[in-house]
């Protein structure tokens, strides 16, 4: 580095350094390096060119510091006028020595980290081979991912994971960034753009202590560049090619574009705005099993031609078994004699003998119908309800100024638009939702307060069962006489008739007289494409639910939290403290939430305290922390956390913790009342039970049903009861340690126990009442409740990273993840393999301008429980790849091939989610390293 000294010969006043930071070996610029005087606070940064400018009115001599992550800290003397000085900052080993703040609340490396933690810098995350950051998050060790499209990805640690993860905290810039009438993020769809990206920390585990409701398996990070350090232009275009060999569709184009400016002025204001734009065609789901929600079974049947009561994974509309042919042709059969009788008492014998008639027939086809004749209306595959046009759109921006060197008063704001696909209790169709967050912050080194809102507006968003569903019923109500059921019926029986006069008989006659009848009660049905489908769908999709499938959904949250570190209590304590508090206002009109009339309001407050003392020499270091909580609905609550870390040697720490976590139930699993194509969805709160007459002894959850139906003893009918928070109580045991200066381990044990687990309990009310089992969509509700028992989990992992001559970097990790086999008749949805590993190997400096990641990612099969499906998903390996190009002379600049899924074997994460095929890219960016 090179370093212009203007000295002026009065000594007050202000003098100006100027230079330009090098990297030692290469000689490239070196932006976004600390440049202080000792001993104060007093500095700047350098910026996109490596260069800096400061003023001072200091005197020299003095010594002014030069540091940054992956770079050994260069002190340089400044002694008199027009001194010039060369330094060049010399690469060091960042294994194990990036700062963190998540784990503590407090700048640590993280290897001295307490807990397990996860990170991905600015400088990673431009080189992973993905189409953007968020999608590299599932590299990192022990985490999970469940696609539900292309835009929404939901990362879960340690189990519990599904299409939204409401067990695990998302935070950007200390945002919660959840959209409030889910209650979890919606992918990265308001988050950060990988240019606006400084880090992300993930914290595996119970974290709730320090950030509050939620952290029950972990607490993700995204943090933005500081505009004071990284200062100028940068851009960034991508485009690519999916659905390469895809049966579902020909390949789509891809594209993703952004831009970042950001300036300071006097190191005192500074702003920064970007934008990111992202477009293609979605991943598509397109599983025509069928499946039997009641047992779990699924069968390779693909359509109603062999099953009469199909009911596709991924064709909507034929979720309910709606009648049973021979309980009905049984009860016509009745109906026919006592009208047979009336008419006979009239003296009326010409129709006496006609419904006598009516009365044997209908009870011979009775006699000759299966006992399991369920059947299902003809439903619609996923792609004829929406049009899988994915895009996201989010712009970010921000003003600072600095009160104090150390302090920085902030307006920021980030704010999102999408289309995508989204997997819940239904598949929905999210079409132009968006969600933005704004901010006021006033943040030192030691202290933030901090106002945000979270303003949500579901846009054009729909139900694709239910947009199904309600398809049918326009074409052809299923009930009534001359509805869907009874026209099924009529032509059921005389094709039955018929089948065995043509000499078929048992199954055969069956499948024969059941495909007649769906041909003739579908006669007109509404075909996609057609006029008629068009007109009824999108009118259907656009009225709000129950009329149709929108959501009309406003819900909005306001939250404010504050923190401050007290440093050393006369030098032997560190003691940190904080609060929050947090409004939820439910507004969907009646859509998702029992609030038709009118918003409703849900408070969670808390505050925090941690203190922290170091033993030995820093050889021992404790911290022990406690949380309150309290929620407008629910008792409040004290949440604990205890960690130890040891030093065995240099760069060598054993970590071991004791964590709590807690959960208050979400404002959906509080106040949801959302009718579904197989059952109503409602919240835990008490009013539900009675609103809905749950608790009138004739109500049997599905475990009891399952039971009766193979021992044919009938168990106690369902009885509610007090509906609480969830709980987990963590014990952790790792090392994590630098051997040789080039190989990092980490490896972690762990054992969870949750009590009150929150989980979905299926109910159907009077399944008896009409003398033989019947289950449909009217009967069954899908009831949040607590276990009563305690659900118990364990597991364990390891990372090696090794950095080999010549700028190669090898690495591997491993995940166990194992629950308990004791069954507490509840959905735990824990959804992540036994075991899984991730393998890669890099090199960023070949020839100074070439390198190339290579990752390969696999994991076992596994049990997927949702209240959407529950199933295996089959194991799977992807491998993912990138090559770049630095551009000589141009600032920070880079090309980029690359390809998610290089070998385009396509899989799912999540049965019932998105085929995940390749996804094939080439970029440019300027000024992004």
């Amino acid at each position: 580095m090179s370093i212009l000294v203007s000295l002026s010969a009065f000594s007050q006043t202000p003098i100006t350094l100027t230079g330009t930071v090098r990297q030692s070996t290469t000689k490239d610029i070196v932006p976004a390096v600390s440049v202080t005087i000792k001993g104060t606070s007093i500095g700047t940064i350098t910026d996109g060119r490596g260069n800096f400018r400061l003023s001072v009115t200091q005197q020299p001599p003095f010594v002014l510091v030069f540091s940054s992550i992956g770079y050994q800290t260069q002190e340089v003397n400044v002694t008199g006028t027009g001194e010039a000085l060369t330094v060049d900052l010399v690469p060091s080993s960042t294994l194990g020595r990036e700062v963190v703040v998540s784990a503590t609340r407090a700048a640590i490396r993280s290897l001295e980290s307490p807990v397990s933690i996860e990170r991905i810098g600015a400088a990673e995350a431009h080189n992973v081979p993905a189409p953007s950051f968020y999608d590299a998050i599932a590299n990192l060790k022990g985490v999970d991912v469940v696609t539900s499209s292309m835009l929404f990805k939901t990362p879960g640690t340690r189990g519990f994971n599904g299409s939204g993860n409401l067990r695990m905290n998302q935070l950007v810039d200390g945002m919660d960034n959840q959209a409030p009438g889910l209650n979890f993020s919606v992918g990265n769809i308001v988050g950060l753009s990988e240019l606006d990206l400084d880090n992300v920390e993930l914290l595996p585990g119970a974290s709730s202590v320090l950030y509050g409701s939620g952290g029950m398996t972990g607490t993700l990070l995204m943090t933005s560049k500081d505009p004071f350090k990284y200062q100028g232009f940068s851009a960034q275009y991508k485009q690519g090619v999916n659905h390469i060999g895809d049966d579902q569709s020909s390949a789509k184009p891809f594209y993703n574009v952004g831009a970042r400016y950001a300036q300071a002025f006097n190191n005192k204001f500074a702003f920064r705005i970007s934008g990111d734009y992202t477009k293609g065609t979605d991943w598509m789901a397109s599983d025509t099993r069928d499946y039997h929600p009641v047992t779990g079974l699924i069968t390779s049947d693909k359509d109603h031609s062999t099953a009469p009561d199909y009911d596709g994974i991924n064709v909507y509309g034929d979720e309910s078994a709606y009648f049973n042919v021979k309980s009905a042709l049984s009860n016509a059969s009745k109906q026919y004699a006592a009208a047979a009788a009336a008419y006979a008492a009239a003296g009326d014998a010409a129709d006496a003998a006609k419904y006598t008639a009516l009365s044997q027939g209908a009870a011979q086809a009775s006699a000759l119908t299966p006992a399991n004749s369920n059947v299902s209306r003809t439903g619609y595959a996923e792609k004829a309800l929406t049009n899988y046009d994915a895009y996201n759109f989010k712009v970010s921006g921000g003003l600072y100024y600095k009160v104090t060197p150390g302090t920085t008063l902030s307006l920021t704001g980030n704010f999102g638009m999408a289309s995508t696909v989204y997997q819940g209790t239904d598949r929905y169709s999210l079409k132009n939702v968006k969600i933005g967050q704004y901010k006021a912050e006033i943040k030192g080194e030691h202290f933030y307060v901090r106002a945000y809102t979270t303003q949500e507006n579901a846009g054009d968003s729909y139900d694709m069962v239910a947009v199904a569903t309600l398809m049918n019923e326009a074409y052809l109500p299923t009930g009534g006489q001359t509805g869907w059921a009874a026209t099924y019926l009529g032509a059921y029986a005389q094709a039955l008739q018929q089948a065995y006069g043509a000499g078929q008989s048992g199954n055969q006659a069956y499948l024969t007289a059941s495909n007649a009848a769906r041909g003739f009660a579908d006669a007109g049905r509404f075909q996609p494409g057609s006029v008629g489908f068009n007109t009824a769908f999108g009118t259907l999709k656009n009225n709000a639910i129950p009329y149709g499938g929108k959501f009309n959904d406003q819900t909005n949250l306001y939250a404010g939290d504050a923190m401050y570190n007290f440093g050393d209590v006369e030098h032997t304590v560190d003691v940190t403290v904080g609060a929050s508090t947090r409004e939820f206002v439910l507004n969907s009109h009646g859509t998702i939430f029992a609030d038709t009339a009118g918003r409703i309001n849900i408070n969670e407050s808390g505050a925090f305290a941690q203190l922290q003392r170091a033993f030995f020499d820093d050889v021992l270091k404790l911290t022990g922390a406690v949380r309150w909580d309290k929620n407008s609905n629910f008792k409040d609550r004290f949440t604990p956390r205890f960690t130890a870390l040891f030093k065995i040697a240099k760069d060598n720490y054993i970590r071991a913790s004791f964590q709590t976590a807690y959960r208050f139930p979400s404002t959906q699993n509080q106040f949801i009342n959302l009718q579904t194509g197989s059952a109503r969805l409602i919240g835990g709160l008490p009013q539900f039970i009675s609103y809905y007459g749950l608790n009138d002894g004739h109500t049997y959850d599905t475990a009891t049903l399952n039971r009766f139906a193979a021992t044919g003893q009938l168990g106690s009918a369902y009885q509610y009861q007090q509906f609480k928070p969830e709980t987990v109580a963590s014990w952790e045991l790792g090392y994590k340690g630098v051997i040789a200066d080039k190989l990092l381990i980490d490896v972690y044990g762990f054992y969870a126990q949750y009590t009150n687990f929150i989980g979905l309990t299926v109910l159907v009310k009077d399944p008896f009442a009409t003398g033989s089992y019947v289950q449909n969509a009217a009967n069954t509700f899908g009831l949040y409740t607590n276990s009563t028992t305690k659900v118990n989990t364990v597991g364990a992992g390891i990372s090696l990273d090794y950095r080999l001559p010549g700028g190669y970097i090898a690495g591997a990790n491993y995940a166990y993840n194992n629950i308990s086999d004791a069954s507490n008749g509840q959905q735990t949805d824990f959804n992540t393999p036994k075991n899984k590993f991730n393998l890669s190997f890099a090199n960023y400096t070949i020839a100074k301008y070439y390198g190339f990641n290579v990752t390969y990612r696999w994991q076992q099969e596994y049990l997927y429980q949702s209240s959407f499906i529950t199933g295996i998903t089959p194991a799977f390996g992807t491998l993912d790849a990138q090559v770049s190009m630095k551009i000589p002379h141009m600032t920070s600049s880079v090309i980029k091939i690359g390809a998610t899924n290089l070998l385009n074997k396509y899989y799912v994460d999540a049965i019932g989610n998105a085929n995940i095929g390749g996804l094939y890219y080439i970029s440019f960016g300027y000024n992004i390293l």
